[in-house]
């Protein structure tokens, strides 16, 4: 994604790649507080030549916070199961919306495309 100044603001853009990617989660079975699996993911438009997947997540109430993420070896799968990575899973003390990330990267670990998805906790 690039920013372009245009009439004193700036404009979010991005590639035809990245526009066609999207991912969505589901807490699933996470449980609360530090829940060391990722939740159940679903992937579409993942761009031919990704070779790997990068996600991360950011609690968007608490944005200091360091949950991390992980990374998977894409082979063409839809779908990523409960536990597909490691990190530190939410554990708000109210409800707090959080954001996972994840960015295609080809064979030289470059981003080719990029995607997001927001749910409230728990």
């Amino acid at each position: 994604m690039r920013l372009v100044p245009a009439f004193g603001f700036a404009v979010a853009m991005t590639t035809a790649a990245s526009a066609d990617m999207a991912m969505n989660f589901e807490w699933g079975p996470t449980v609360k507080c530090f829940d060391p699996k990722s939740p159940p993911i679903t992937l579409s438009g993942v761009p031919a030549g990704t070779k790997t997947l990068a996600f991360k997540m950011v609690d968007t109430d608490a944005p200091d916070f360091k949950h991390g993420g992980g990374t998977v070896a894409f082979g063409g799968q839809k779908t990523l199961p409960y536990g597909a990575f490691s990190y530190r899973g939410p554990c708000p003390p109210r409800p707090h919306m959080y954001e996972i990330s994840v960015k295609a990267l080809d064979g030289s670990g470059k981003t080719i495309a990029t995607a997001k998805a927001r749910r409230r906790f728990p």
